[in-house]
């Protein structure tokens, strides 16, 4: 119950204009810079790189949500461009990850697959891949419904993400099986109403099994988006062939398990967040494990 509650306070503090400018303000020493690899390009290849070092692919995230008009929203796609490359000029191993919000979703839908187009083209040609992040309940629909459009016009180098704390995700999969889709499943990070999301964390985890036994067990390549140890000893117990799945880890939560998985010959791929706008990412981060706020609270006291 507490945990809930935390969870939704720190959720509601990520809408808050007064937090949210205290939190830029003060940036590293909220602890930001644990979360975040910094606000360029340049310092998301060095992340990538140190991350490949390590033997661990990456996948680059871009932050940013919902734009406000079509310039930004292009802009934003243009962001991509240069992310892919860049990629492909310094050959790390990455992929990148990007929100239909921020290729200006909510300003007209053609204009977010327009740009989301310009994406893949660019990442096709460098033989590369895109994952469709996946955003609040509210965006679900429109969200696979792109997803289908995209692959249906050709594009075969894109991914989406299912949610498992939603009830619908199950119905969702089947719905996807004709295309074999690439799934990232995460158990969801946005605050949701009893209504359409399981409010219980032990609900969360039953589903996110059943969920990645599914889609393993279909033949579909599976990202296993977990740091929980007994998500992840569930998937190795599959006894799935190590080609149909990767772990995946975000950046700067638990890096000793990430380096010990790809030791052990998993293939581990970690999220690697960048830009300006990491406050609502941030925030979600927290919310997500309020534990963190322990890390955020340690790095005020020693300033």
């Amino acid at each position: 119950m507490f945990e809930t509650l935390g969870r939704r306070t720190i959720l509601s503090l990520a809408k808050s204009p007064g937090v949210g400018r205290l939190v830029r303000r003060f940036g590293p020493a909220f602890g930001a810079t644990r979360f975040v690899a910094g606000e360029t390009v340049a310092a998301a290849m060095q992340a990538v790189a140190s991350a490949n070092r390590d033997g661990i692919l990456a996948t680059l995230d871009h932050l940013g949500e919902s734009v406000a008009d079509r310039r930004a929203a292009e802009q934003a796609a243009d962001s991509y461009l240069e992310i892919l490359d860049a990629i492909a000029q310094t050959g790390v191993k990455s992929n990148a990850s990007l929100k239909l919000t921020m290729m200006g979703l909510d300003i007209d839908r053609d204009l977010a697959v327009t740009n989301l187009r310009r994406v893949l083209d660019r990442a096709r040609t460098h033989g590369n891949f895109v994952r469709i992040d996946m955003e609040s309940s509210a965006y679900t629909d429109v969200t696979l419904d792109i997803y289908r459009e995209v692959r249906a016009a050709g594009y075969d180098n894109v991914g989406v993400v299912i949610q498992a704390y939603l009830y619908r995700s199950e119905a969702d999969l089947a719905a996807l099986d004709q295309l074999a889709p690439n799934v990232r499943v995460v158990k969801g990070a946005y605050q949701e109403p009893a209504a359409v999301a399981y409010p219980v964390k032990a609900d969360t985890d039953r589903s996110y099994r059943r969920l990645v036994q599914r889609q393993i067990g279909h033949g579909f390549y599976t990202a296993v988006a977990t740091h929980d140890p007994a998500l992840i000893q569930s998937t190795l117990g599959l006894h799935a062939d190590g080609d149909r799945y990767e772990f995946q880890m975000l950046y700067g939560i638990r890096s000793g398990l990430q380096r010990e998985l790809a030791q052990a010959g998993h293939r581990v791929r970690v999220y690697i967040p960048f830009g300006t706008e990491w406050y609502p990412y941030l925030m979600r981060r927290l919310a997500e494990r309020p534990a963190n706020l322990g890390f955020v609270v340690r790095n005020l006291m020693q300033r």
